[in-house]
């Protein structure tokens, strides 16, 4: 799928592990990507795609939901290195917003800070890095960890941005889990000024 890049834009991004996914909902992901292209034929509108994007992305999260594949993320130990990684260089390469780690997935919302020398492509490919090092050291695997492919959209304005937030913090419950089970984190600084997860005050 298309990514659109904007200096100074904040993301929403989700990136999933590789195996969390059986390849008949690939193949069930690609059928709809070929039937949408058979029903708009080139040239394609941004909106257009946009949309299709979307589309995908509701369906593939619906399914990361459900707890496919190993979820070697619902250890807390494996689930560190990620958020480890994620906040290694906050501040410097990008300013991390929030984030949830779910057992076979991540969602966070970030802004690159030098989005021509650590472009978001670099950045999220170093956080897989440094996690699957790690957890595939832990855990004895030598494959891939990570799904190569990762999902992003660019944050509007402020209610859709309130909106991935939400999405974000209320993932754990939607999917039928523990909070506690799921580490979940909002910048302090972005808390002081009302961004926050609306659904942890009636907790």
């Amino acid at each position: 799928m298309p990514h659109w890049r904007q200096n100074g834009a904040t993301y929403f991004v989700t990136f999933r592990l590789a195996d969390s996914l059986p390849q008949a909902k690939l193949r069930e992901l690609k059928q709809m990507r070929q039937e949408w292209e058979r029903k708009n034929p080139p040239p394609y509108e941004n909106e257009a795609l946009q949309q299709l994007a979307r589309s995908l992305a509701e369906r593939t999260e619906s399914w990361l939901d459900q707890g496919m594949g190993s979820c070697v993320l619902k250890d807390a130990a494996l689930a560190a290195f990620v958020t480890q990684a994620m906040h290694f260089f906050d501040g410097d390469r990008y300013e991390l917003g929030a984030y949830v780690v779910m057992p076979n997935h991540v969602h966070a919302i970030l802004r690159p800070i030098q989005w021509e020398e650590h472009p978001l492509e670099a950045i999220l490919g170093s956080w897989k890095q440094f996690s699957s090092n790690h957890i595939n050291r832990r855990i004895g695997w030598h494959g891939p960890l990570w799904q190569d492919e990762s999902y992003d959209r660019i944050n509007r304005d402020e209610p859709h941005l309130d909106t991935c937030l939400q999405y974000l913090g209320f993932n754990p419950e939607k999917a039928g889990l523990v909070r506690a089970s799921c580490p979940v984190w909002v910048r302090p600084e972005w808390i002081k000024l009302g961004w926050i997860i609306r659904e942890l005050e009636k907790m």
